[in-house]
């Protein structure tokens, strides 16, 4: 019984090894081709970024990739006669089926690790060579036009020279739309890119700065920031460890705390002094949407994306638990047959029911909590079905 079901264990982590190797080298490339696309990166650049799109792709290789694997694996075994003999043996199918059943487990929770914890390192990493490229791109514009000029953030900057990271002699002007225009000068400078922070620090030396309203002052050292380009600044909530989010639904919490607070303190004392008007204007009646909307959003995105990955994770699980039965059921169908017809729902169905769900628990209409769940439960309700069907047959 055990070396049975040892044997079927190695076939599973061989074939699911080759084929994860397959599908991820094929994943890494597209996911290279799209950072040089979006970012303009080089040849030594992406070479730097590849150690970290590897495992930012395995979260969603990994389910798919598996359930190939055992529907190659068990159909088969159930072609060659191999489940049938079992069987006549006195051995329960849920035995050969239980390697499968425990790989996809340990392989659910390797999916929420690499999601919670590598996904976020890597793509920081990535963020951080990117920014490297970008510094070394704006070094060589300066180099070879001696100016710079970005409208749509309303920075300009010239220089005399550059020496490595030195700037000689730069005037930088700032004039965000909307504002004066703030100007400064020095005799050199040097930038350092906080990808952490989302900003550029202009380390200055011996300058002279004019801001609006007829402000000027003389300085010998001064560190200016300046924002990120916007492709840069954005952190999206599924690269941020659950540890993060949680840390963030607890701040936006605690604000909307404090403002409903503040419009119950400003009831009170509106009806205390006897100021009803005040409680019926537009800036009152509309308080709750203006100020409490974009902070109860953002909870609900993140508690979202918090109950989703352990439900993403798991689905790995539930594509075996559907996939392996199915595949005995279908043996004398080619494996990639049973592939596809497992596949094709999954993609159409499974994916589509979980996204639609998930929108829905971002906008708040419907609890998180259990909602990104019903596509797993929905999987698990035809894998008992197909479980009982070849249990009798």
């Amino acid at each position: 019984m055990r070396l049975l079901q040892r044997h079927i264990l190695f076939e599973l982590l061989k074939t699911f090894a080759v084929l994860l190797s397959i599908l991820t080298v094929l994943l890494v490339f597209v996911g290279v081709f799209r950072e040089v696309q979006e970012s303009g990166l080089g040849g030594e650049q992406v070479l730097q970024i590849l150690p970290f799109i590897v495992p930012s792709t395995m979260p969603f290789t990994i389910p798919a990739t598996m359930l190939l694997t055992v529907c190659l694996v068990y159909g088969r075994i159930a072609a060659n006669q191999e489940v049938t003999a079992a069987k006549a043996a006195g051995i329960n199918v849920i035995s050969l089926l239980a390697p499968a059943f425990v790989l996809a487990f340990l392989l659910s929770f390797a999916s929420l690790i690499l999601t919670d914890q590598v996904m976020p390192w890597a793509v920081e990493n990535i963020h951080r060579i990117v920014a490297n490229a970008v510094e070394e791109i704006f070094l060589d514009v300066l180099r070879s036009r001696h100016q710079m000029t970005d409208p749509q953030r309303g920075i300009s900057i010239t220089v005399m020279g550059v020496e490595d990271k030195r700037l000689i002699r730069p005037t930088f002007r700032y004039a965000p739309q909307g504002r004066s225009p703030v100007l400064i000068q020095a005799e050199e400078a040097e930038l350092h890119f906080d990808v952490k922070n989302k900003q550029v620090l202009v380390e200055l030396v011996h300058g002279f700065l004019d801001m609006p309203g007829d402000r000027q002052a003389w300085f010998n050292r001064r560190t200016q920031p300046f924002p990120l380009p916007e492709q840069m600044q954005v952190t999206k909530a599924r690269h941020l460890s659950i540890r993060t989010i949680n840390e963030r639904v607890g701040i936006v919490t605690a604000e909307l705390k404090q403002l409903r607070a503040e419009r119950a303190f400003d009831s009170a004392f509106g009806l205390t002094v006897g100021e009803v008007e005040r409680l019926s204007n537009a800036n009152y009646l509309h308080f709750e949407n203006v100020h409490e909307t974009p902070r109860v959003t953002e909870r609900e995105q993140l508690l979202t994306e918090k109950h989703s990955r352990f439900a993403l994770a798991a689905s790995c699980f539930f594509f075996v638990l559907m996939g392996a039965p199915y595949s005995i059921m279908q043996a004398r169908k080619h494996f990639l047959t049973v592939f596809i017809i497992c596949f094709v729902p999954i993609l159409l169905g499974y994916y589509p029911m979980m996204l639609g769900l998930m929108n829905m628990a971002k906008r708040g209409e419907i609890d998180p909590t259990w909602s990104v769940w019903v596509a797993n439960l929905t999987l698990l309700l035809i894998s008992i079905w197909m479980i009982r069907r070849v249990l009798r047959n």
